[in-house]
């Protein structure tokens, strides 16, 4: 396994997440010392950028609330003005396991974005009803866009190479559900290699779910439209730079 430079960084997007996001970031640092370490602080009212700079992370302070895909679109910008060439998308609740970090950034030696999958085989994370019934939808639908096969296409733990950088800085959807089904439309319909990687998630550390069995239904149908929608806006041009 080849090291890791200074061209990673690692993005956190953290909504009131004082609770858990310091251990997040002391994960994260261990795991990958060499790597830059920003969370975005997506308009929180409790002390997740305090929490976060103080275990030792950039604090990228958002004025109001933009949602995960406003987060990492800042994200990818602040990469791109910094000469970052790979980031990586690690949730602030603890769930993503930052030892696979390291797996994540080897399989961009063949594609240009991977996804940590949570279902592929390992762990014995689970969801049921119409939302597990929705994800594995999406799933067929999105590895015929892709044109691989991919098991869970709504993950948030996911390593973006260069090309996907210099995409995503520009073209990375704010919307619901942007940063994961919209995200790897524009990715595939791109032109961009998009591989998986099979991953254990923990439990979360703090907080509560952001889709609980509740909302399962209202899940099923945004998503769907989510995809519908990214399907038929225009295609995304992947601009090389000189």
């Amino acid at each position: 396994m080849r090291p890791v430079d200074h061209s990673v960084l690692v993005v956190i997007p953290a909504l009131n997440e004082e609770e858990s996001v310091a251990d997040v970031v002391r994960d994260v640092r261990l795991g990958i010392p060499s790597a830059r370490c920003l969370v975005v602080d997506d308009g929180s009212s409790d002390r997740t950028g305090e929490r976060a700079r103080a275990a030792g992370a950039s604090v990228l302070t958002l004025p109001y609330n933009l949602g995960v895909g406003g987060a990492m679109r800042a994200g990818f910008r602040f990469a791109r003005s910094n000469g970052f060439s790979i980031v990586v998308q690690v949730d602030a609740d603890g769930q993503h396991d930052p030892a696979a970090i390291l797996q994540l950034i080897e399989g961009l030696s063949s594609a240009d974005l991977m996804i940590g999958a949570r279902f592929a085989g390992v762990g014995d994370y689970g969801v049921r009803g119409p939302r597990r019934w929705a994800m594995r939808a999406l799933a067929a639908l999105m590895s015929n866009v892709a044109r691989t096969r991919l098991t869970d296409v709504t993950s948030g733990f996911k390593a973006a190479g260069p090309r996907a950088v210099t995409l995503f800085a520009d073209n990375f959807p704010a919307e619901y559900l942007g940063d994961t089904i919209e995200a790897l439309v524009i990715a595939a319909r791109a032109g961009l290699t998009i591989r998986q990687l099979p991953v254990v998630m923990r439990k979360r550390q703090a907080g509560t779910p952001s889709h609980p069995p509740i909302k399962a239904a209202a899940y099923l149908t945004r998503a769907c439209a989510a995809f519908a929608l990214a399907m038929i806006r225009p295609r995304a041009r992947l601009e090389t730079r000189s």
